[in-house]
C-alpha cells in the first residue's frame, strides 16, 4: 500500500474529529463517505466478505464503478472503514461487578456483534486499521481488567485470549444457524433422517462411550450441539483459568 493510500484512510477513519473533507477534490460528489461505509456494510451483512466487491456497493448506491474510488482508495481500505463503523453501532455499557462480571460483559459484547455483522469473522484482523471506534473499544476492554492485578502485558493477552475465544465460538454458532437456515431442517429432524441406517451399522454396545454420551448431550440439546452453551462453558472455564493465574501470584517484592 503506498503512503498516500494510507494517509487517506487514517484521515477517512478519523474525518469526525479530523473535519476533513469526506472525498476527493472534483465536481461536486452525490454522496458521502459514511453512505458509502453503509452500502459497504448492507453488502456485507447481505453476503458476505467472498462475494464482497467495489461494483456491488457502486450499484446499491446507484454510481458507477470509479465513483466509489473517488470516496475511498479500495476494498480492503473501505473493509476497515467499515469495521470501525460497526464497533460504534452499539455503545460501550460501563463495566459493572466483579472481574469475573467484566469480563463476561466484554465477552458477551463481542458475541452479539459477530452475530449482528457476521462477516466481522471473515477480516484480515492481522493488522487492523486504527480507527476511533476500535480506538474507545480496546480502552474499553482495558478498562474491564484495571486494577485487578494484571501486568501491562497480561491485560493485552487477556482481550486478545477472550476475543480469539469469543470469534472461534462465535464462528461455530452463526455456521450451525445458516445450517439450518439453508437445509429447511432442524436438527432433530436431521438425526431422525439418519437414525434407520446409523442404527443398523452400529450394533449396541458397539460404541460405548460415544453411545452414552451423545445419547445425553442429544436429549439435553435436541440437536447436535448446543453453540451458545458451549461459549458460555469455555468462556466460564477461561475465566477460571484467568481468575487461578491471579490467586496463584507471588505478592511482589516491595522491599
Amino acid at each position: 500500500m503506498e503512503n498516500g493510500d494510507l494517509d487517506r484512510t487514517l484521515e477517512l477513519l478519523w474525518r469526525r474529529t479530523l473535519g476533513t473533507p469526506q472525498g476527493r477534490r472534483g465536481p461536486k460528489q452525490r454522496v458521502s463517505v459514511d453512505e458509502v461505509i453503509r452500502a459497504g456494510i448492507a453488502v456485507a451483512d447481505e453476503e458476505g466478505l467472498p462475494a464482497f466487491s467495489m461494483r456491488k456497493v457502486a450499484d446499491r448506491l446507484g454510481l458507477k464503478l470509479m465513483s466509489v474510488y473517488t470516496y475511498v482508495p479500495g476494498r480492503s481500505e473501505l473493509i476497515g472503514l467499515m469495521v470501525d463503523e460497526v464497533i460504534g453501532e452499539v455503545e460501550h455499557p460501563p463495566h459493572e461487578g466483579d472481574l469475573r462480571n467484566r469480563i463476561t460483559g466484554v465477552a458477551r459484547h463481542m458475541w452479539d456483534e459477530f452475530h449482528r455483522h457476521p462477516w466481522l469473522l471473515q477480516v484480515e484482523s492481522s493488522r487492523p486499521w486504527i480507527g476511533p471506534n476500535g480506538s474507545e473499544r480496546y480502552e474499553w476492554h482495558l478498562a474491564a481488567l484495571e486494577g485487578a492485578g494484571f501486568t501491562d502485558l497480561e491485560m493485552d493477552l487477556v482481550v486478545s485470549l477472550i476475543g480469539d475465544f469469543t470469534k472461534g465460538a462465535a464462528s461455530t454458532s452463526i455456521l450451525a444457524r445458516r445450517t439450518a437456515e439453508r437445509s429447511g431442517i432442524t436438527d432433530a429432524d436431521w438425526w431422525a433422517m439418519h437414525a434407520p441406517i446409523l442404527e443398523r451399522v452400529m450394533t449396541p454396545g458397539a460404541y460405548p462411550l460415544s453411545g452414552r454420551v451423545g445419547t445425553a448431550a442429544g436429549e439435553e440439546y435436541n440437536a447436535i450441539g448446543d453453540p451458545d452453551r458451549s461459549f458460555g462453558f469455555g468462556l466460564e472455564r477461561l475465566l477460571d483459568g484467568v481468575e487461578l493465574l491471579l490467586k496463584n501470584r507471588k505478592p511482589r517484592d516491595v522491599s
